[in-house]
């Protein structure tokens, strides 16, 4: 059989297709849920009044435009000129507000009044209760309890927002599991509940809706690089992918120029680099797994990252070449956020980090020649892991 996609950067094909990722893989219950959130998206997607509300919410309430930042004194060093989009500045301090504001406009849309949410590095669980607030819904948050130790400051900001925060004890008490757990708990709750993922992962409509909520960053960068650069658009553009959304949305706003798309892994989660095309959580991509097709369990020094499978999309970009996914090692990501601190005075999440690591190591090797200009998204900030980086330098 051959699958047609749709052009790159565009709607999926039928049934929510990337080539031969995306779909729907989920239980008979649920295929009625995702159908009918389909349908909302689109409808929502299509009205200018929806999208001039989501534009206005994340204006006077996010923080956006995200600044665009020379990072100077890197660039000397690197014999690059680096920009970092600056996702660590939007309100809670990453990307994922982005999704959450659009997600819970749309739930509130629907009629329903509650959010359930995953969560591994906490930013996710942090936005959805953030919004849950300000629109008047109640939100559950499920979080692996691996996670819920070294998040800690994280957790404390969800109860505050009035969350409720779940430990996940199952497997390996991490991002997939709380996923897992989310998506389980969806199945008895539809009626009232919208399941706000958190990224572009899941069953058809997830990986396109949450890109195109996400898809603000590459828009933004791409107005952005064209008063900066001489050449309007950047050599390069990177972002670190575990689900891949804030690359997703990075990505969006380059696809159709000739820049090259750098996704950065983490070497024990990588799912693009060592993985093998399988079904997780409702959608095919390129999924850890052993021989017998189990679900392999990743591991990653940052929590956002810890994820065995990527988004359709990006498994489908990096099969048509479009994109290329490299891998960074946990001390690399560590001396990355240390050496842009230094650098910089900017001190990114140890997600973002992945990012950084992979073009400080690339300016020294080749890989990046000198003069390129590099565009790199910082996902986010790192005040939620600094418990984590005082317990790592002891």
């Amino acid at each position: 059989m051959t699958l047609v996609s749709a052009p790159v950067g565009h709607p999926p094909a039928a049934g929510g297709r990337f080539g031969a990722f995306g779909g729907r893989f989920v239980p008979e219950a649920l295929i009625p849920a995702c159908a009918a959130l389909e349908d909302a998206f689109r409808d929502a997607w299509a009205d200018p009044g929806f999208r001039q509300q989501l534009d206005m919410f994340r204006t006077v309430y996010a923080g956006r435009p995200t600044a665009l930042t020379p990072a100077w004194n890197l660039s000397a060093e690197l014999g690059v000129t680096l920009l970092l989009k600056r996702e660590d500045l939007a309100h809670t301090g990453s990307h994922k507000i982005n999704n959450v504001l659009g997600q819970a406009l749309l739930a509130r849309r629907m009629g329903k009044t509650r959010l359930i949410a995953e969560t591994g590095a906490g930013q996710h669980g942090v936005a959805t209760a953030t919004a849950a607030a300000l629109f008047g819904l109640r939100a559950t948050v499920f979080m692996g309890e691996r996670d819920i130790e070294r998040q800690a400051l994280n957790v404390l900001r969800m109860t505050v927002l009035g969350a409720e925060v779940v430990p996940v004890t199952s497997g390996s008490r991490t991002l997939k599991d709380a996923t897992s757990e989310a998506m389980r708990h969806w199945v008895s709750s539809v009626e009232d509940t919208h399941f706000c993922l958190g990224s572009v992962t899941g069953p058809h409509p997830y990986p396109w809706m949450v890109r195109e909520f996400q898809r603000v960053i590459g828009d933004e960068a791409r107005r952005q690089c064209a008063g900066e650069l001489p050449a309007g658009v950047p050599d390069v553009v990177v972002a670190c992918v575990g689900g891949g959304s804030n690359a997703a949305g990075t990505f969006a706003g380059f696809v159709g120029t000739g820049a090259r798309l750098v996704g950065v892994e983490a070497a024990g989660g990588a799912a693009m680099t060592d993985g093998r095309p399988g079904i997780v959580h409702g959608s095919r991509s390129m999924v850890l797994q052993d021989d017998e097709g189990q679900i392999a369990e990743a591991h990653s020094v940052a929590a956002g990252l810890d994820y065995p499978g990527v988004g359709p999309e990006h498994a489908y970009l990096g099969g048509a070449g479009r994109a290329e996914y490299v891998t960074v090692t946990d001390d690399d990501v560590l001396a990355a956020v240390r050496h842009l601190a230094r650098a910089e005075g900017i001190i990114c999440a140890l997600e973002s980090a992945h990012a950084v690591a992979w073009v400080l190591r690339a300016a020294g090797t080749g890989e990046l020649p000198r003069g390129a200009t590099v565009l790199l998204t910082l996902s986010g900030r790192g005040d939620k892991d600094m418990a984590q980086l005082q317990e790592v330098s002891r």
